[in-house]
Parts: C-alpha cells; structure tokens; sequence
C-alpha cells in the first residue's frame, strides 16, 4: 500500500549574514535588546541582484537528489512565497524553467509564513487523486526587501532562505501522516504589505513605505500561540496521534519565546524542539522546510520519530502538519 510521503529535502540562503552587531552601526538596537526579545544572534541577508529563485533552484536541486527524483518526472511544482522574481510570471513557473522540469505544472501559494505547509497540503490532496505523481514543495523568502531598515520592530527579525521538499507515494519513506490549515482574513492588518497590489498600485507617486512589512507584534503574539496550538492538535487528531507520541517538534522560528511557549504548551523539552532562529532569524515561508531540511541532515529527526511542524502567519494564517519518520 502506498503513502504520501517526504523523499527529499534541502535548503539554500544567500551566503551574506547580518549579524546584530552589524545592525547596531545603522539602526537604534543592540545585540542584548534582540536577543532578549527574539533570541535572534544573526539573519542571511541577499545581495543586490541575488533573487528568490536563485535559492529555490539550489534547494530544489537538493531535494531532488535526496529523493532520487530527476526535475523532467516532476509533474507539480508548489511555491510558497510573498517574493517571487516577479509578479508575473509566477514563482513556480520562474524554477521550472531553470530546472529544466517542462512537464510540471507550476504554480504559486501566497499564504506567507505558513506558505510550504499550505504547499504540503495541496500536494497532499494532489496525491490522493493522482498517487504516481512527483511533486516539489518549495518555501521562502527574500523578504528583506520588504523591510524598512530604519525600523527596528521589524528589520531586526526577519532574513532570507528557502527550503524544498520533494513528495510522492510510495509504499515506503517518510510518512506525511496529516496536515491542517487555517486563516482569519479579519486579522489581516496585523500583519501586512501595503502596497504593490491593486488597492495601492504603483503610480509615479508611490511612497515606498508602502513596500515594507508592518506588525502588530504583541497582538501578533497572543494569535500565533492560539492558532498554532489549534491547528495542531486537528492535525494530531487527523493522523490518530496523540501529543504524548510526538517526539520532535519543528514550529515556525518567528521568535524565541513563541517557540519556548509553544514547548510549555506541548509540554515538551527544548531538547525536542528544533530552532535555528538564531542564525537565520524568520524567514516567513521559509522557516518550516529550511528548518526541516537542516533536522534531516543533523539527524536530530531520525527513522521512528513522530514529528509535528507548526506554523503561523500574515493573512493571518496557520497550518500544521505531521510526520512519521
């Protein structure tokens, strides 16, 4: 009997990394003050010219030699992102180009931090109606190009990265036992982007402000915790899993004490938490496969684990997913 499962993962982000201290010459921070409150030491920073597809490409090309999978016999491309290389065409389109994968479908999921688990959902549903498909999921960002660099809310948060996972049937592998998702449109001004839509479009009077990130951080705070835990208890209770059989947890790294808390609400040690917000910061979209892609390399989820991916997002937006590995 074949399952839906994960065959292959990987991760890219630029090679440029923004430390605090860095940040202390051109802003109002200091290393203590971000630490304390994100628990963020460091964040991958693109360079002009360096693209969202550049590190998808890389971490596609990762994912599939894991899964043993060659980019012509992908018949999906998912990208999960708010900055693609361009508006039109799509994200998904712009790496099935580059990947030589002509006979995928590509297609884009705007849905912002919880972009790849919303990816993993479609590819889920995909599957089940069409079980010999290969289907890349692809998550993250260049989102420092959003950010106001003299904003010290939001600046000193966020960095660039993508992840990818490969996914298909198959009677072996890493299960993908259920995923949930979510969203409350009412709540969409706590976390948004102004402009570069239809309601505020380009015009010869744009004001560029208009193109950065603006949050709500404590209300965002008090949503993320909520929801996450909501939607990952329905993915539990989806795959027949309880929380006591969970044994690794990957949430979204959006900040140190959201993760802590999300722990206190699992009732699980840090020690089976996964985080890497300290050297990449949160990388919306990008957090949840970077942060999968670097758990199977470090072997901090090995064969037997049950494990529970969480996130949380602008939309706002949530999704869980579990995994037997």
């Amino acid at each position: 009997m074949k399952h839906n499962v994960i065959l292959g993962t990987g991760s890219a982000a630029p090679d440029n990394v923004v430390t605090n201290a860095d940040l202390e010459k051109i802003m109002d921070t200091s290393d203590e003050w971000i630490v304390q409150r994100t628990g963020i030491k460091s964040r991958h920073i693109a360079l002009p010219g360096e693209k969202f597809s550049d590190f998808a490409v890389s971490a596609a090309r990762q994912a599939l030699d894991m899964a043993g999978v060659e980019a012509a016999d992908l018949d999906l491309i998912l990208a999960g992102t708010i900055s693609p290389d361009h508006i039109m065409p799509s994200a998904a389109c712009s790496v099935q180009a580059l990947l030589g994968a002509d006979k995928a479908t590509g297609m884009d999921v705007c849905a912002a931090c919880s972009g790849f688990i919303y990816g993993l959902s479609i590819a889920d549903k995909y599957l089940k109606c069409d079980p010999d498909m290969n289907i890349l999921v692809i998550g993250g960002e260049i989102v420092s190009h959003h950010l106001d660099w003299e904003d010290r809310t939001t600046a000193v948060l966020f960095g660039d990265a993508v992840g990818a996972a490969v996914v298909g049937a198959r009677a072996d592998g890493h299960r993908l036992l259920s995923v949930e998702t979510g969203s409350d449109g009412n709540l969409g001004r706590l976390l948004y982007i102004e402009g570069l839509g239809s309601a505020t479009p380009v015009t010869k009077d744009f004001d560029i402000d208009n193109t950065y990130i603006k949050m709500k951080g404590r209300e965002i705070f008090k949503h993320a915790i909520k929801n996450m835990v909501e939607v990952s208890n329905r993915a539990l209770a989806r795959a027949g899993v309880t929380l006591d059989q969970v044994t690794k947890i990957i949430p979204h790294q959006a900040n140190m004490r959201i993760i802590e808390m999300l722990a206190k609400q699992f009732k699980k040690p840090m020690d089976d938490v996964f985080v890497n917000i300290d050297r990449y910061g949160n990388s919306s979209a990008g957090t949840i496969p970077v942060a999968l892609s670097e758990a199977v390399d470090t072997k901090f989820i090995e064969p037997g684990d049950i494990v529970l991916m969480t996130v949380f997002g602008g939309g706002l937006t949530w999704a869980a997913a579990v995994l037997e590995w």
